[in-house]
């Protein structure tokens, strides 16, 4: 049960990794202004290491099986950085999925149970897709 306590540290690293989204969508929004991801991309990776630690961040990104979403992800950053906004932001994308694969299952679970969002996901439609995605054998 203490591991799911909030204290200032991980409050302060939640606020800066949606400040991180937050910046992120403004450099999409803006037309892939460089200086909005840049900050975006440091925003989130410091609220990352604020909010499950420093140690534990770098065992996340240096985990053989998140090697190739974090290479994809360092280049995205580099490319962000030099000034390749677009290049940049697909690779980042792809690294993204690639490194937060594992937690998807758990974040459609969450999902479903938010009110208004938990009925539309329980629609046939997305049912269908949750359930494939899963693993879990759909009936054509």
């Amino acid at each position: 049960m203490a591991s799911f306590e909030m204290d200032d540290r991980k409050k302060i690293g939640l606020g800066l990794t949606g400040f991180g989204f937050c910046f992120t969508c403004l450099g999409v929004i803006f037309l892939f202004d460089k200086g909005l991801l840049a900050m975006g991309n440091i925003l989130f990776l410091s609220g990352v290491a604020l909010t499950i630690g420093l140690k534990s961040t770098l065992g996340f990104f240096t985990k053989p099986q998140n090697f190739k979403g974090t290479v994809s992800f360092g280049a995205g950053f580099f490319f962000v950085i030099i000034g390749w906004p677009i290049i940049g932001m697909i690779l980042e994308l792809y690294g993204f999925i690639v490194l937060f694969s594992g937690f998807w299952p758990t974040l459609a679970v969450f999902l479903q149970r938010i009110p208004i969002l938990g009925w539309v996901l329980q629609h046939p439609i997305f049912r269908s897709l949750i359930d494939r995605y899963r693993g879990k054998r759909v009936p054509v």
